[in-house]
């Protein structure tokens, strides 16, 4: 493994590495600092050691600090730290993009604009969640409903499965306590898979606010990803942990989460998917040492940047 004074650029052609690593970490009440390669968690038990290189997603969450030498070396190897709240249930801020390409967000941008393509998208995302459901020419008011029906069945589906009694999905904003267990666990399932479409979609250099099903919040993208993966995820994690009740069920939700993510490869999955949403060729990817800046020219044209190009045309 290259050293991190010699790491060199990414692009979204090598990101299906994050899927060898472990999905996500969550500290709370600690102090993360950086040894060598690796960072630590000191808290009142000890210092535990972990390595940088096998971390997708760092949650940090109530009562943590972190030194700038640890978000140095987090930042290097790619791994994609989040500040979320009690449980991690709230998202305060992420990261930085691993990649150096623009190539993703602009073929994200491209399709988002135009509001043909923009729902042609939005099916794509219905038909890798449902895919035993045709959306070619749904409406998406027609999607939204079909959606629907398909929740309350999973969560009648894994109610049955596990035995936990089940009545109505419940979310109470600032009161995580407020709702009984399978809807605590899918709470905080939720935020986790918000975390980690949140670090995926940063590193891949995308836009998090353009979302092609939710709108209107600089997070859209992010929601769209991580519900692709409610179902056959998030769900049925969150049922796993609330068979023993309410008691310490955030920690739980995210254990049996997490076990759920690295059997699955979610992460690999996650990059593939989005770039095929995006119907990405990788085309714009730039190789592992270079940065390839570009200025525009007339018809999709790249000019080279960092010279004058005054000779290049008649004065106007």
């Amino acid at each position: 493994m290259p050293t991190i004074s010699r790491r060199t650029a990414s692009t979204p052609r090598e990101l299906n590495r994050i899927g060898d690593r472990m999905s996500f970490i969550y500290l709370e009440r600690c102090t993360v600092h950086r040894a060598d390669n690796a960072i630590t968690a000191e808290d009142a038990e000890g210092v535990t050691h972990i390595p940088s290189a096998t971390i997708g997603v760092l949650l940090l969450g109530p009562g943590t600090r972190i030194t700038h030498q640890a978000m140095s070396v987090l930042g290097e190897c790619g791994a994609g730290v989040v500040w979320v709240g009690e449980h991690g249930v709230r998202y305060y801020a992420g990261g930085r993009a691993l990649t150096r390409s623009s190539g993703l967000v602009e073929a994200q941008a491209t399709l988002w604009a135009n509001r043909r393509t923009r729902l042609e998208v939005a099916r794509e995302m219905y038909r890798l969640r449902f895919p035993d459901v045709d959306p070619a020419g749904r409406t998406r008011q027609q999607l939204l409903s079909a959606e629907g029906h398909r929740l309350r069945d999973c969560y009648r589906r894994e109610s049955a499965r596990t035995g936990v009694p089940w009545h109505r999905r419940e979310y109470h904003p600032g009161d995580f306590t407020a709702g009984d267990a399978p809807n605590q666990g899918i709470t905080a399932a939720a935020q986790c898979m918000y975390g980690i479409a949140h670090a995926v979609v940063v590193a891949l250099g995308c836009s998090p606010g353009l979302g092609f099903v939710h709108s209107g919040h600089e997070r859209s993208f992010v929601y769209d990803i991580a519900d692709l993966y409610k179902t056959d995820v998030a769900i049925p994690a969150a049922f796993d942990a609330a068979i023993e009740g309410t008691d310490d069920i955030g920690a739980r939700t995210r254990r049996a989460l997490r076990d759920r993510i690295n059997k699955g490869r979610l992460l690999d999955r996650c990059v593939q998917d989005i770039k095929t949403l995006l119907r990405y060729d990788g085309t714009r990817d730039t190789s592992a040492s270079e940065d390839r800046v570009t200025v525009q020219g007339d018809r999709d044209s790249h000019w080279e940047a960092g010279r004058n190009h005054a000779d290049d045309e008649i004065i106007w």
